[in-house]
C-alpha cells in the first residue's frame, strides 16, 4: 500500500494507479447514464448483505462516480471522502465496522446527520488485467457483521458488475455499427426507390405507346429518365465516398451542445460544492457538427476537476469549446482556464514531461498526482496536443487540440 502525505493526512494510492485509471478511461464511460445497468445488482447486493444501501462506485483521478445505487440517491463525491478508495487498494474486501469510530471517515458527510451511516463493506471491481476500477459497497446505519457466505455472494455480484461494464463497451460499439448499417440500408432503399420507379414507369410508357409517341414527348421522357438516372448515380457516389450528411448524432458522437451539457451535468456539482463558478462557453457556428466522443469526457473532465481543485472559493473556472472547421480535418479545441494558484515554469515542464507530482488543492483537497498524466496520455493517443499557459498567482489555462475526421 502506498500513501502520499498531504496536509499531515495520509490517503491510499494503488501502486498501479496510472495503469488503473488508463483501464477505466479505455471503457470511455458516460458516468451519468449507467444506473439502469446495475439497478438489479445493487438491489440484490443490499438483500444479500441485509443493508439499507448498496452502491457501485467507479474511481477516477479526482472523483468517485456512483453509477449504480440502491437506497441512497448520490451521483458523486470527492475521492478523498470515499471509503471505496481503500477498497481498491486490495484484492479481497475492505470492511469498516463503525465509520463514526474511524479517524479516516468520522468527519465525512455520510457519517454525520442526516445520513448517519455506520457500517461499510466494499469489494473491489477488478478487471481482467488486475486493475481495480472501483468498488461494490454496502452500507447501513446499523452495525453489521457479514458471514463468509454473504461475502462470497457479494464477490460474485462484483464480478458480474465488471462483466457488464465490459459488455456495455462491446454493445455500444456493436450498436453503433448496426445502427449505421441499418440507417444506410434504409437511406439507400428509400433514395433509390423513387428514381428507379420513375425510370421504369417512363420506359413502360414508351414501350406501350410505341410509334404513337411524338418525338418531342420521347425527348421529354428521355430527359426525365436521364435526371432520374443521375439521382441514382449521385447516390452511389455518395455511398462509395462516405460523404453522406449526418442528420442525427450517432452513439459514438458528440456535438458541442451535447458535449457542453454532459460536462455541465457531471462537474457543476463539484464546482458548487466548493463555491467555484463553472462557466462552459461554446464558440458559435459549429454547435451542431458531429465529432467523435472518444475519450473526450475523460480528457475534459480531468482538466475541469483539476481546475476546480486549484481554484479558491468564489473563483472561476472557464471552459471554452470550439470546433475549428477545415476542409480536410476539423480540430476540436478545449480550453480550461482557472483563477487559481497558477504554476511556475518548472511545474509546467514536469506536467508536459509526465513527471507531475501530487499537490494539495486550495481547500486542502488531496492530490493523487495522476489526473494530468492521464490527460497527456489520452491526448497523445488521439494525435492531439496540449499546451499550458500559467504563472504563480495568475491562474492556469490548459488548451487541448484534437484532430477530428470530417463526417
Amino acid at each position: 500500500m502506498t500513501y502520499l502525505p498531504v496536509n499531515e493526512k495520509q490517503y491510499p494510492v494503488p501502486e498501479n494507479e496510472m495503469e488503473r485509471i488508463i483501464s477505466l478511461s479505455e471503457l470511455d464511460l458516460d458516468y451519468a447514464s449507467l444506473s439502469e445497468n446495475f439497478k438489479d445488482l445493487t438491489h440484490l447486493a443490499a438483500k444479500v448483505a441485509g443493508t439499507d444501501i448498496s452502491l457501485v462506485n467507479l474511481i477516477d483521478s479526482f472523483t468517485q462516480w456512483t453509477v449504480g445505487r440502491h437506497g441512497l440517491e448520490i451521483d458523486q463525491m470527492t475521492r478523498e471522502e470515499s471509503a471505496c478508495q481503500y477498497t481498491i487498494m486490495g484484492d479481497d474486501h475492505f470492511e469498516v465496522k463503525d465509520l463514526s469510530a474511524d479517524e479516516r471517515f468520522k468527519e465525512n458527510f455520510y457519517v454525520k446527520d442526516p445520513l448517519s451511516l455506520r457500517y461499510y463493506f466494499g469489494v473491489p471491481l477488478k478487471n481482467n488485467d488486475g486493475a481495480n476500477l472501483g468498488a461494490l459497497c454496502v452500507l447501513d446505519t446499523q452495525l453489521k457483521s457479514l458471514t463468509p457466505e454473504k461475502v462470497e455472494l457479494l464477490k460474485i455480484i462484483a464480478n458480474e458488475i465488471v462483466n457488464r461494464l465490459n459488455v456495455h463497451k462491446v454493445i455500444d460499439s456493436l450498436r453503433t455499427k448496426v445502427k449505421d448499417a441499418n440507417e444506410s440500408k434504409k437511406k439507400v432503399a428509400h433514395d433509390i426507390r423513387g428514381p428507379l420507379a420513375g425510370i421504369i414507369g417512363l420506359s413502360e410508357i414508351i414501350a406501350e405507346q410505341g410509334s404513337s409517341v411524338k418525338l418531342e414527348e420521347v425527348l421529354e421522357f428521355i430527359n426525365l429518365i436521364n435526371r432520374s438516372s443521375k439521382s441514382v448515380l449521385e447516390l452511389a457516389d455518395e455511398i462509395l465516398t462516405e460523404e453522406s450528411a449526418v442528420r442525427n448524432l450517432k452513439e459514438n458522437q458528440f456535438n458541442l451542445n451535447v458535449f457542453a451539457e454532459k460536462l455541465q451535468k457531471l462537474y457543476a456539482p463539484q464546482a458548487v460544492n466548493k463555491g467555484v463558478q463553472l462557466d462552459i462557453e461554446l464558440m458559435k457556428g459549429a454547435e451542431h457538427i458531429p465529432f467523435s466522443r472518444n475519450k473526450l469526457l475523460q480528457i475534459a473532465g480531468n482538466l475541469i476537476s483539476n481546475a476546480i481543485k486549484f481554484t479558491g472559493k468564489n473563483g472561476r473556472v472557464h471552459v471554452v469549446l470550439n470546433l475549428i472547421v477545415q476542409s480536410h480535418q476539423n480540430i476540436l479545441s478545449i480550453s480550461v482556464s482557472d483563477s487559481g494558484t497558477g504554476m511556475n515554469q518548472e511545474m509546467i515542464d514536469n506536467i508536459m514531461s509526465g513527471g507531475a507530482k501530487s499537490t494539495a488543492g486550495t481547500s486542502g483537497e488531496k492530490g493523487y498526482g495522476f489526473g494530468l498524466s492521464l490527460v497527456s496520455h489520452l491526448i497523445n493517443g488521439l494525435g492531439g496536443s496540449l499546451s499550458i499557459n500559467s504563472a504563480p498567482g495568475q491562474g492556469t489555462t490548459f488548451l487541448v487540440l484534437i484532430p477530428q475526421n470530417n463526417v
